[in-house]
């Protein structure tokens, strides 16, 4: 097997600086923490969250899961193709295995995955060693490594720890917007005393912070650093955007020449702006967002 050193990341990512009215007649500084140039392919945290996983697999096929449109599944997928591993992708929803794939599956089928349809009840169900027993053997995958779904697990926690780290002493917030809450739960460990984390969840249910506590007692024995989640800025749930958000997105880009991923970095920015306006943070705070992806397809 390839190593993933082999793969040549940008590691640490570039900390950009922006300029930025909203921010800065508040008298706040906000940085770019771009990890979606670590790699071309495995972007942001999901070259920090697999790679540790594909160390621990040891050459074992793959098995991970996620739904129509996950940025995960086609991360793995790419690391299959990259690193010569066999990957299985198990996608939540039945009813798409007839129909034609949309271009993130057919990117991951492209890159070598298998990819196996089940039903959204049994997907709930996933975690539960008698379910998932089953999947891996209707997919054939028994002696697979299972990556879970968003590819959070202690092994991933401990990889997104030195994103917390490549940020010590430069910001005062580091905000990134949160899916599963491996990479929060990682960030905020890897933080220095006096720096907080900030988590924007893109799904609605406020179940997140029981996720990301119980993600950190996995890999660190208990809560790890100074974090908190907000809420508000889901925009109605995982792949939800609207006209709104999306205009608000062109805007950045315009001001700032940055590709803007909708489904999770724009409700980040999105919500920095808003605790701006809001007067959240003191004068001189200096904020970090971490750019965890880009568009996809490419524009």
């Amino acid at each position: 097997m390839t190593s993933p050193a082999a793969l040549r990341p940008r590691l640490p990512s570039p900390l950009q600086e922006v300029r930025d009215e909203r921010f800065e007649r508040r008298g706040l500084r906000l940085l770019l923490k771009r990890d979606d140039l670590i790699h071309p392919e495995l972007i942001g945290n999901k070259w920090r969250k697999l790679v540790p996983n594909i160390a621990a697999a040891r050459g074992r096929p793959l098995v991970t899961f996620g739904g129509a449109w996950s940025n995960h599944l086609r991360a793995t997928a790419a690391a299959g193709r990259l690193l010569g591993l066999a990957t299985t992708g198990v996608v939540r929803g039945e009813e798409l295995a007839g129909r034609p794939l949309n271009p993130s599956l057919a990117r991951c089928a492209a890159d070598g995955m298998r990819l196996r349809f089940v039903d959204r009840s049994t997907y709930r169900r996933k975690t539960e060693p008698e379910t998932l027993a089953a999947i891996l053997r209707a997919a054939g995958a028994e002696g697979a490594y299972v990556v879970p779904e968003g590819g959070s697990n202690g092994a991933a926690v401990h990889g997104c720890r030195a994103l917390g780290e490549e940020l010590r002493g430069h910001a005062d917030v580091v905000a990134v917007a949160c899916g599963t809450g491996g990479t929060l739960a990682g960030l905020a460990a890897g933080l220095a005393p006096g720096q907080r984390a900030l988590g924007v969840p893109v799904l609605r249910g406020g179940f997140l912070e029981g996720d990301i506590q119980a993600l950190q007692e996995r890999a660190f024995g208990g809560r790890s650093g100074d974090w908190s989640l907000d809420e508000r800025f889901h925009f109605g749930g995982y792949a939800r955007t609207t006209p709104e958000l999306h205009a608000f997105a062109q805007d950045f880009e315009d001001r700032h020449g940055l590709p803007v991923e909708r489904l999770y970095v724009a409700k980040l920015l999105y919500g920095l702006v808003a605790l701006a306006e809001e007067g959240a943070y003191a004068r001189g705070t200096t904020l970090a967002a971490v750019i965890t992806g880009r568009p996809f397809p490419p524009a």
